[in-house]
């Protein structure tokens, strides 16, 4: 008992010694506010506000209900130009899409003739391009099969294939780069937080002030653990109600709770890895080198940002000993999917393994590292 009250009040320590920190404090609130925010609504596989111009040939019915089938936010008004202003306009950068209707159509159509209409894209806008020419297909499509079924009846299709998106029936963007978000800089901060504050204590000398009182190796990191990962928690959870369910109006499907106590299971393996991280630097400039090195690694091979099943055989076998995979797996599984504990507990036997495992070895660093400064 009198050991837990030890860790309890040098734990309170770190947090005296963070709230000093300004710096660090204010770090710690714009990644998991406007960061956040920012990350989700900065970048979208959907298309948005996309230039668009006809060139209208044929000036018939059918033309004219193409061109009013393009409107806001997806695409900007559709502007009417002449055919010899295509390439110049293009070459400007004015239009990312102009579509070519070409003389005859609707009675090409009408006829059965299977008529060809022209797509010209400024593929330089990669995102907008690539999406926006399966859009703009659909719409036509679906618009000319509209217009020929309301004049001249014909026969369905022999098969009808419909499409339903679970868990994101709009395939919105920032439902799924805002809790990516959280699980990024959960990685970053915790290992910025422990690390640095170990590295604080060296150089301004309090860690010899630590050394001369009855404490162990233990006591010290178990401080830095609790401390700084409450910092952590309390910030996730302030994120994911506020900024991820309240104003990016994400939809949490899983329990908040069951999430948050899968991330308390990571945070052990994260401050564990920043204490190392701090033992192996010796000044800040080291230390932040690690952490780049480190946080890039973590987030590529997690399957946070690109699917695990993406990556090369032999790199997935390696990455299934990378607790962040398995933080990333339960996270989308219970905020995504509603998983309840039944269905992510071996993800959380998994993290608590190997966060035991490398706080363990961790450890024995930090004693080493204390054992060198006396």
């Amino acid at each position: 008992m009198k050991r837990l009250a030890t860790i309890f009040w040098l734990g309170t320590k770190e947090l005296r010694s963070l709230r000093h920190d300004v710096v660090l404090v204010v770090f710690v609130i714009y990644s998991f506010t406007l960061a956040i925010y920012s990350q989700a609504t900065g970048t979208s596989s959907e298309v948005h506000n996309a230039s668009i111009a006809f060139v209208d040939e044929d000036d018939s019915a059918l033309s004219r209900q193409l061109f009013n089938a393009f409107y806001p936010p997806r695409f900007l008004r559709p502007v009417k130009i002449v055919p010899q202003d295509v390439e110049h306009a293009m070459d400007q950068g004015k239009y990312i899409f102009v579509v070519e209707i070409p003389p005859r159509f609707e009675a090409d159509a009408r006829a059965g003739r299977h008529p060809e209409l022209l797509l010209n894209v400024d593929a330089t806008a990669m995102l907008q391009a690539g999406v926006g020419s399966s859009y703009i297909s659909n719409i036509i499509l679906s618009e000319t099969t509209t217009f020929l079924q309301r004049s001249d009846e014909r026969a369905g299709p022999a098969v009808s294939v419909v499409t339903r998106r679970e868990f994101n029936p709009n395939g919105t963007t920032s439902w799924f780069t805002g809790v990516v978000a959280i699980i990024n800089q959960v990685s970053l901060l915790t290992m910025v937080l422990t690390g640095a504050a170990l590295l604080r204590e060296r150089e301004q000398g309090t860690i010899e002030h630590l050394l001369v009182m009855p404490l162990t190796a233990f006591d010290i990191a178990m401080a830095k653990v609790w401390a700084n990962g409450l910092v952590i928690l309390v910030a996730v959870a302030v994120s994911l109600f506020v900024v991820v369910r309240t104003v990016l109006a994400v939809p949490i499907a899983g329990s908040p709770m069951l999430f948050l106590a899968g991330v308390v299971l990571y945070l052990f393996f994260a401050t564990a890895l920043g204490i190392f991280m701090g033992t192996v630097a010796r000044t800040m400039a080291q230390f932040a080198l690690l952490v780049i090195v480190t946080v890039i690694v973590l987030q590529l091979l997690s399957g946070g940002n690109t699917p695990v099943e993406s990556q090369p055989m032999w790199l997935q076998r390696i990455t299934f000993f990378l607790p962040s995979r398995s933080f990333v797996s339960f996270s989308q599984a219970i905020i995504y999917r509603g998983a309840g504990l039944r269905i992510v507990w071996p993800d959380f036997v998994l993290v608590t393994l190997m966060g035991l495992a490398f706080f363990v070895y961790s450890l024995r660093r930090f004693r080493l590292a204390i054992a060198a400064s006396k």
